[in-house]
């Protein structure tokens, strides 16, 4: 055991880097499974942050865009404090040297992604939003004297006593360890989504819903977990974790096709290929399920423009033989973003006391059942800035020694063959149309591979994944980024968030398999 007056923050994307430098001067240790930058979502993250930096585009109508995207289930008054915040950010960004596109003006570029009413999303060089800003918060980071960063290590467990966060548990990343627990004064879980517990997604390799599991083991409430949002265009060339080709394109207005030659989208919604990302998805899912294989096609309007443009697209497209410039880009739709995580107040506080949670693996009430583009980014920072600042006012200034951790000898790997056992499991039965059998077939699988996992990180895993589908089993609609082929109406009455815990959710579980 090591105790720390230190904050730790799990992660190491945008909220958690930026939630560090906005903790200081208070000494704070940040926990990261690889190098900075190298596996956090935000590095991968292409579109940008969506903000109203002038007029005529406000705040006020970017939370409608919000709510609108949303399916009925946002948190409106968590949309006006995000959206009016917002520029802010970019600002903050901005100053500490993040490089946003400008005009000869000087003004930002803005692009528009699907469901927003006007160009709102900042971006950097095209499609390097993530990346680029990512750069910005790690040269900052490195340069903070009160923080401290250990890379190569993972936390799998919370410590908990009388209902409060008192540490938490981490082990090597890079080799089987035993365990060692960090006492320390406060935690924020800013630890990415669950996009990897689905076979076909693209997030990276080690965002597999870990950061949930382990505070939904320790009894912290989780909402929204059914709904998923699926990117209806990730690159289709069998790779695991799939590329991306980022909303902008469509935004540029590169069209969806099948084999056929058809503009499918034409036909499904008025807005067509930046119709809201559930409509989209579903019907690039449905085109590949009946055999017509769509493509992207953006030989039209970027040809030869793209590798300048978008040079993160152009790249996976080369790399896998595909020349966009000259071909269509086959897409797919894979898993990208979880709208659910854990329920947190509008001070970023969890149902644990001492226990602060950012981004992705946070659910705030922004997102409802569906994800407005390029809302992701802006929410972390902004709830970053908020927890940063709950956890200042509970956590005193203390000097602080560095952390030195050395893992005693014990454990074994995790087992990969049931992690792509789950992973398939999900895919199959938990995807971007679902029905109870397909439900109840993983919640099977998953209790299965839960029965005999011998590591904390599995269990987190099985965890967060049984959330998902228990979720989805209760509820008997479809809204958003959640589709039930049984029950494909819109229910009224369920138009409201959802919220559980992990034991009703393995009672929900234990009900279904004794239904089979």
């Amino acid at each position: 055991m090591i105790e720390t007056p230190r904050v730790v923050i799990v992660g190491a994307g945008l909220g958690a880097l930026y939630a560090a430098l906005k903790l200081a001067p208070h000494p704070v240790l940040v926990i990261s499974p690889e190098t900075l930058g190298e596996g956090a979502s935000s590095a991968w993250a292409q579109g940008g942050v969506a903000a109203a930096m002038a007029p005529p585009d406000s705040a006020e109508d970017h939370a409608k865009d919000t709510e609108t995207a949303g399916a009925g289930t946002v948190d409106a008054a968590i949309a006006r404090l995000v959206t009016q915040e917002a520029r802010d950010r970019i600002l903050d960004l901005t100053a500490l040297g993040a490089p946003f596109d400008r005009d000869a003006q000087g003004d930002y570029v803005m692009s528009r992604e699907a469901a927003h009413s006007r160009p709102r999303v900042v971006r950097v060089k095209g499609d390097q939003a993530g990346y680029e800003i990512m750069q910005t918060l790690i040269s900052a980071v490195r340069a903070c004297p009160s923080v401290q960063v250990i890379e190569g290590v993972i936390a799998t467990r919370l410590e908990v006593e009388n209902g409060a966060v008192t540490g938490l548990w981490v082990e090597s990343a890079a080799a089987s360890t035993g365990r060692v627990l960090i006492r320390t004064p406060a935690v924020l879980l800013a630890g990415g989504g669950s996009g990897g517990l689905f076979a076909v997604t693209t997030n990276p390799p080690r965002i597999r819903g870990q950061v949930i599991g382990m505070a939904a083991r320790a009894g912290a409430q989780i909402a929204d977990a059914e709904f998923v949002q699926f990117h209806p265009t990730a690159i289709a060339t069998g790779e695991d974790p799939a590329p991306l080709a980022t909303e902008a394109l469509r935004g540029e207005g590169a069209v969806l096709l099948n084999d056929r030659g058809e503009r499918f989208m034409r036909a499904i919604h008025p807005d067509a290929e930046l119709a809201p990302r559930d409509i989209v998805a579903r019907a690039v899912y449905l085109e590949r399920q009946a055999g017509r294989n769509p493509v992207l096609d953006t030989r039209q309007v970027l040809g030869a423009e793209l590798p300048k443009r978008f040079p993160a697209v152009a790249e996976a497209c080369f790399s896998a033989g595909i020349d966009p410039v000259s071909q269509p880009i086959p897409v797919a739709a894979a898993a990208h973003y979880h709208m659910g995580g854990i329920a947190v107040d509008d001070r970023g506080r969890s149902s644990l006391n001492r226990l602060w949670v950012c981004g992705e693996a946070s659910s705030t009430g922004l997102h409802g059942a569906n994800r407005l583009a390029s809302n992701g980014l802006l929410e972390a920072l902004v709830f970053a800035r908020i927890c940063a600042e709950g956890i200042a006012e509970t956590v005193p200034v203390t000097p602080a020694e560095s952390v030195a951790l050395s893992f005693p000898a014990g454990g074994a790997p995790v087992d990969e063959v049931a992690v792509a056992r789950l992973r398939q499991a999900m895919t199959d039965g938990v995807g971007v149309v679902r029905d109870a059998a397909g439900l109840k077939a993983a919640l099977r699988t998953l209790a299965e591979i839960e029965a005999k996992a011998e590591r904390e990180a599995l269990r987190n895993m099985t965890a967060t994944a049984t959330l998902i589908a228990a979720a989805a089993l209760i509820r008997t609609e479809s809204r958003g980024g959640h589709y039930r082929s049984d029950y494909p109406k819109t229910d009224p009455v369920q138009a409201k968030r959802s919220f559980l815990t992990l034991t009703e959710a393995l009672a929900i579980r234990s009900r279904a398999l004794e239904e089979e």
